[in-house]
């Protein structure tokens, strides 16, 4: 006989008008009841239940502490903690920690919203618009997050960097509509691509995009905490940088961005000339060996030098910059032809600041957007092929994106 579905009472059934405050209600009595069996397994016995023997647990339920507010994504919910006494550890609940107001979830909000650039009470309004007007959440706690955030961007700015295993490194100064931009200071970022194939912000700092002392200063901070030299650097045509990448790591390779590239040769060009150039230009970086990209610069070289010289000299301008690539894996190319890797990040950057112009000191917005990029930073995709990074972490040297080998050492003479 099948089985019949049982039927839940009308009346019982939440209206779409009180949908949310009975998923909140429901969310509200699952974790009182956790917080209750937690005390349960703390006391090793039920509610009014006797000791079972002389030497059980100690201790007894002592009733509740004030009503709290917790902030969740969905809203706030209301608790009260069961308290304990006559007990010779201190109970300490894993699900609902001592001091915690908000979910994780809601504190990788909070600088998200900050960043729309919202004065102080604008920002309360916006919480208490999406987390209920019951989020304990006050100017004064809004203001201790924000120091907070400043302490935790102080202390992973001087970490040690001794541990890391950096193989490919891209950097760049992206400005950004948050008080940064008087006398064109903006954000100097660094990301590594690790020997175990992940990726990891650096540094984030202010500085000045065009000034080799503040990119320096940048590499050298880097250096000074422990950081090995890495591999290859990635970045667009900034001078100053390759300046003072050259005096701390002379010894990492350079990579010049072709978006870049491609973009300031276009630049020489009249508009209806430009899509025919752009695709003689795209081919270059997606030459199969460096001899071919080779070919592909001389070919674009010998159609448009006559009528565009200036086209051409741009692109012939540090050439073995650009194709430093070709000394590393083939399945890593994709990461190494562009600065793309900082660049996407501070999309999502840019569309929360770029109406904000209320931070008026720099400390503070470069320590809410650093906080910003470290949500990003959980969603970075690793390298392709992580094991190959390994490999170029170690010495292994490749040439046309092909380990070199004793064989086709020999082969190649």
């Amino acid at each position: 006989m099948k089985k019949k579905t049982p039927v839940v009472p009308a009346a019982s059934t939440p209206t779409w008008e009180a949908l949310e405050p009975f998923v909140r209600g429901q969310i509200q009595e699952i974790l009182q009841s956790v917080l209750e069996e937690e005390v349960t397994a703390f006391l090793g016995r039920q509610p009014s239940a006797r000791r079972a023997a002389v030497d059980a647990a100690t201790g007894y339920r002592n009733g509740y502490g004030k009503p709290r507010g917790l902030a969740l994504s969905c809203g706030t919910v209301t608790v009260r903690r069961p308290r304990v006494r006559d007990v010779e550890e201190r109970f300490e609940s894993r699900a609902l920690p001592l001091f915690k107001k908000h979910t994780r979830e809601v504190g990788e909000l909070l600088p998200e919203l900050y960043l729309h650039g919202l004065a102080k009470g604008d920002f309360e309004l916006a919480l208490r618009g999406l987390l209920g007007t019951a989020a304990p959440l006050s100017p004064s706690s809004i203001e201790r997050l924000r120091e907070k955030w400043q302490g935790e961007y102080e202390a992973w700015a001087t970490r040690s960097l001794v541990d890391c295993e950096p193989v490919y490194v891209w950097a760049d100064g992206i400005y950004v509509k948050a008080g940064l931009e008087r006398e064109k200071a903006c954000l100097l970022v660094v990301i590594a691509g690790m020997a175990n194939g992940t990726k990891e912000i650096l540094s984030v700092v202010s500085g000045y995009r065009e000034s080799k002392e503040s990119w320096k200063g940048v590499f050298a901070d880097l250096a000074a905490r422990g950081l090995e030299a890495p591999k290859l650097l990635v970045a667009d045509g900034i001078p100053g940088l390759w300046s003072g990448l050259a005096e701390v790591w002379p010894q990492t390779q350079e990579q010049g961005c072709w978006n870049h590239k491609i973009v300031n040769v276009l630049d020489q060009l009249p508009k209806k000339l430009q899509a025919v150039a752009r695709e003689q230009l795209c081919a270059i970086p997606y030459a199969e060996t460096r001899a071919e990209a080779t070919r592909w610069r001389q070919a674009f070289a010998k159609a448009w030098r006559r009528t565009h010289p200036k086209a051409v000299v741009i692109l012939e301008k540090h050439w073995e910059r650009m194709v430093a690539f070709y000394d590393f894996p083939q399945a890593h190319w994709k990461h190494l032809r562009t600065s793309n890797v900082v660049e996407s990040p501070f999309a999502a950057v840019r569309l929360r600041t770029d109406a904000a112009k209320r931070f008026k000191k720099v400390a503070n917005a470069t320590a809410l957007i650093w906080r910003l990029l470290l949500v990003a930073e959980k969603r970075f995709r690793k390298l392709n092929a992580p094991h190959l990074a390994a490999e170029v972490y170690r010495g292994v040297k490749y040439e046309d994106g092909v380990k070199v080998t004793r064989s086709n050492r020999r082969a190649a003479a």
